[in-house]
């Protein structure tokens, strides 16, 4: 993986490759960049299964993460390409060109994190939260207590623990 890491960081601005064992490595590019080294990993280096799209809400730095993750089958290697979007002005670059199910996986990012993707098919059209109107539910901003609150009614009867004291109690019956 560092021979790939060496050979592309001539032609993309890479971040120090992260290798987390085994077959599999971490990079961050910058966003403008970003189709460039994908397409390289897919047309000369054989990176040519899009394992996922996800994103990280880094909201204390004002930074969405996305990560996209891909397998060379014949080398058995992983490599995920980390990429920084501002959180004010969260849009990724579409690859659903690249990758036809990474359309899936971008509807999925604007719905639950409000992350866009200019031109990707249907990426307005509700996908998994039929009828939302609230902040994206994967930022962490959002409140999912209050929410819960608003949203369902209290069942009588129903206790709640808190997990630190419910757990402590759980483990040492005895308080010790």
């Amino acid at each position: 993986m560092r021979h790939l890491h060496a050979l592309l960081k001539q032609r993309h601005s890479l971040g120090q490759l992260e290798p987390k064992g085994g077959k599999l490595a971490f990079v961050t590019v910058p966003r403008e960049n970003l189709r460039g080294l994908l397409t390289e990993l897919r047309d000369v280096h054989g990176f040519t299964h899009l394992v996922l799209l996800t994103a990280v809400d880094w909201m204390e730095d004002g930074l969405f993460q996305l990560t996209y993750m891909l397998n060379n089958r014949g080398r058995d290697m992983t490599l995920g390409i980390r990429v920084m979007l501002d959180r004010q002005e969260a849009q990724g670059d579409s690859i659903h060109d690249l990758w036809p199910t990474a359309a899936t996986y971008q509807r999925e990012l604007k719905e639950m994190f409000g992350i866009d993707f200019p031109g990707s098919p249907r990426i307005d059209e509700e996908f998994i939260l039929e009828g939302w109107t609230d902040l994206p539910p994967y930022r962490r901003d959002f409140d999912s207590l209050a929410y819960s609150q608003q949203t369902y009614a209290e069942r009588p009867g129903r206790v709640t623990h808190d997990p630190r004291e419910y757990m402590k109690s759980k483990l040492y019956p005895d308080g010790v």
